[in-house]
């Protein structure tokens, strides 16, 4: 018994260790990633000055990646995710939301062809209807998914899309 539990105790410290040792080499090659990231942002036509001050701060965060991993609509069956994440409470929060907001929301369903029913749906998973926003850096969280290879080019383009959106201003 005792053999076993250091067995465990030596597995469980090793890959502690390697992840440090991976963590510490993702480092580096992020800090390479996103020198080579500023040059194509600035080539891209948003302003210098933006992409340094945006840009200067972001970090690689590796529990972005764990979450991006193991997303609960990846492990959990359709029933248990719906019944987790809907009640007769969040739909009313939806409608009540869309009464409040109707014109902006309507115009987003024709402007963008997203279904309101769909938009109001995501917002009430995502974010509780605005009232959960994430206690993750944005910047560093689009970054590292970016760095990422797994889903680079799409989230290359999304933190494109931020930076123009801080350099016009919007």
């Amino acid at each position: 018994m005792i053999i076993k539990k250091m067995f465990k105790i030596l597995i469980f410290s090793f890959f502690i260790n390697l992840f440090l040792i991976l963590n510490v080499f993702a480092n580096n090659d992020f800090t390479k990633w996103l020198e080579d990231f500023k040059i194509k942002a600035i080539n891209t036509g948003i302003s210098k000055t933006v992409v340094n001050q945006i840009m200067s701060d972001a970090k690689f965060l590796p529990k972005v990646l764990e979450y991006d991993r193991f997303q609960p609509e990846f492990y959990e069956d359709t029933f248990t995710y719906i019944k987790k994440r809907s009640s007769k409470n969040k739909i009313r929060q939806g409608l009540k939301l869309y009464k409040k907001e109707r014109k902006i929301i309507e115009k987003i369903e024709k402007d963008f062809n997203v279904e309101k029913e769909l938009l109001l749906a995501l917002m009430g998973i995502e974010t509780n209807f605005g009232k959960y926003l994430g206690k993750m850096d944005i910047v560093s969280s689009l970054a590292t998914l970016s760095f990422d290879k797994r889903r680079s080019e799409f989230f290359t383009k999304e933190l494109i899309i931020l930076l123009n959106l801080v350099d016009k201003n919007i």
